[in-house]
C-alpha cells in the first residue's frame, strides 16, 4: 500500500450540494453503477488528484478512499451530516445557557 498511487478525477453532483463522486482517471465513470449515476446527476469535473497513502484529503479519510476505489471502482463522498432543526435549537439553547 505504501507505493500505491492513483490518479482520481473528482465529480461533484448537480443535484446534491457537497455530494462527490471519487474515480480513477484511466477507468473514468465507467464502473459506477447507472442507478448512481442518476441519483447524482449529470458529473460535473471538480478536480483531479494524485492519491497517495500519505495524501490527507479534506473531509474523506484516504484510506476509505482507497479501499473504495479497489472494491468498487468509485468512491462515493456523502455530504456532512445535518442535524434536524430541533437538535439546532437545542444546541443554541445550550450554547446560550453555558455562555451566561
Amino acid at each position: 500500500m505504501q507505493n500505491k498511487k492513483i490518479i482520481c478525477s473528482v465529480y461533484r453532483s448537480t443535484k446534491k450540494e457537497e455530494l462527490y463522486l471519487y474515480v480513477p482517471k484511466a477507468k473514468g465513470l465507467s464502473d459506477v453503477p447507472e442507478a448512481l449515476l442518476t441519483m447524482f446527476g449529470v458529473p460535473e469535473l471538480a478536480f483531479s488528484l494524485l492519491l497517495t497513502p500519505e495524501r490527507k484529503l479534506a473531509k474523506e479519510d484516504i484510506q476509505k478512499v482507497f479501499e473504495s476505489l479497489d472494491e468498487k471502482g468509485f468512491h462515493l463522498q456523502l455530504p456532512p451530516a445535518k442535524q434536524d432543526d430541533y437538535m439546532q435549537e437545542i444546541n443554541r439553547h445550550n450554547h446560550k445557557m453555558a455562555n451566561q
